[in-house]
This record gives C-alpha cells, structure tokens and sequence, in this order.
C-alpha cells in the first residue's frame, strides 16, 4: 500500500502537470449542469469539449486520456452515444469516468447502465444510494440492496456505500469515489476519506456533476485513485474557502469556481484525508 506521504505527492504533480498541460477530458453530461463541469473543469487547469452524439463521442475517446459519462437528464441518443463512447475509451486504452446519475428511473437509463458493466469504467462517482444501486444492478458479489436516490438526490449515508464502492473498485479494477459530508474514495485495496466542502453545495445544482468533470480532467495525466482522490480534495478544500466569503448559494458558487482556480497543488494535496487498508 502506498504511505499517505507518497499519496500526497502524487495529488500534487497530478494538479501540476493539468495546470501545465491544459489536458481535454471531454464530456457527454446531462444538460442541468452542463455549463458548470465545463466551467470547473476550465478552473482546475483542463480544457472542456461537451458533446452527445455518438462519433462526437468516439473523436472523444480518440482526442483525450479521459472521457465523461453522465447519465443525467437523457435524451433517445444518449443509448447509443454512451455505450458506444464508452467502447471506444475501453479499447483505446483510455479513462472513463461514469457518473450513474438518477440511476433506477426508467427502462432507458437502466439498458445504458446494465451495457457499461463490461466497459469497467475507470473512476465511477455517485452519492452513495446511486453507488449501492450500480453495484446492485451489476450484481456484483456482497452487494445487494433497492434504489434509494430521490430524484438525483440521495438518502443513503456515505458508510452504508463502503461495501458497493469497493465491490465496483475491484470489479473494474479502478476507484469509486462516494461523494457525502465525508467523501470516500476507494481502489478496493485501501479506502481514502477525505474532509472538507460545504452545505451550501448541496444547495447548488452540478457540484456533483462538476466533479465528474474535474475527476476525468485529473484522470488524463495520473491514475483512476490519485485521480479521484484528487478532484476531491480540491473540491472539500474550495468549498470549505468558499463558505467562509459568501453567505448565500448563488454567490458560493462563483466563489466555489474562483477556489477551484485559486487552489494550489500544495494546498489540494495536503487537504486531510486519512487512511483505511482493506
């Protein structure tokens, strides 16, 4: 198991080498939320391509290290366009990040899901009812358990989801990232939890969806964990800088994106997150 210290150094020239390198990691993402993942993505040091048809998303896979896949507010293309970019990361090589949102509600969202097991996408992140309803869908071993979201929201606890995000880790051989009061992340080997944020992000519509961005942005330079772990300590640290400026959700998330720029790579890496081996 990597020491925390070598963790921290690793989130550190993740966040480095995206603000050197302005990477693309673009997105097919549910179109509530789709100009603020392009905006954070844009703050963190990525480039933003938001697209929804299906050789739109294969230029995708080809074009960057990393994809977004958000099953948000779906349109009839989005079953073909999903599944089929996500082929096409899988076999160039590349990350898929999956964002199972709103994840039980209907036939539709359901096919494209159950078709993207075999996809192992790199980093799959979800609240953590949305978390227990993949693992359950894709019947993976120790996971069992009915869809729990209201809406796109959640009513599981971040704990309750431990189990599912390290079955869905080792089935995919990637992270899962848990987003809750305290986030986890896990590669089904060791579970991070990392601390920080704000309540006013869950009074701002795409604070989860941006960080699907953000994650893929980080997976196009480092590794599905050090990716996701990082996207969520920039995440907890701007939103913690954030709430201190502002008293109200619509001025938190102009500040939220401007700490999102403003962060250090010193600073997200040593954001606290503490250490759980499996």
């Amino acid at each position: 198991m990597m020491r925390k210290e070598e963790i921290q150094k690793q989130i550190e020239q993740a966040v480095r080498d995206v603000k050197a390198q302005n990477p693309m990691a673009g997105s097919i993402t549910n179109s509530v939320t789709v100009n603020f993942v392009a905006n954070a993505q844009l703050a963190v040091g990525g480039s933003a391509a938001m697209v929804y048809l299906p050789d739109e998303g294969e230029f995708l896979a080809a074009a960057g290290n990393a994809v977004y896949l958000n099953t948000g507010t779906l349109l009839p293309i989005h079953a073909e366009s999903i599944p089929a970019t996500a082929q096409a990361v899988q076999k160039a090589g590349k990350t898929c990040v999956l964002d199972p949102v709103g994840i039980g509600i209907g036939a539709v969202r359901t096919g494209i899901l159950t078709k993207l097991k075999d996809c192992k996408p790199g980093v799959i992140r979800g609240n953590a009812s949305e978390i227990i309803a993949l693992a359950s869908l894709w019947g993976l071993s120790g996971t069992s358990g009915t869809n729990n979201t209201r809406g796109v929201d959640s009513t599981d606890e971040v704990s309750a989801a431990k189990d599912a995000a390290v079955a869905l880790a080792r089935w995919t051989g990637g992270a899962v990232a848990v987003s809750g009061e305290v986030d986890l992340v896990t590669d089904g080997k060791v579970v991070a939890h990392s601390y920080g944020g704000s309540h006013f992000m869950g009074k701002v519509t795409g604070c989860g969806c941006s960080l699907g961005g953000v994650v893929a942005v980080y997976a196009t330079v480092a590794s599905p964990f050090i990716a996701a772990l990082a996207a969520t300590a920039v995440y907890n640290l701007a939103g913690q800088r954030a709430e201190r400026r502002v008293t109200a959700p619509g001025s938190f998330q102009v500040r939220f994106l401007d700490e999102l720029y403003l962060a250090t790579p010193e600073e997200i890496a040593q954001n606290p997150f503490t250490l759980e081996t499996l």
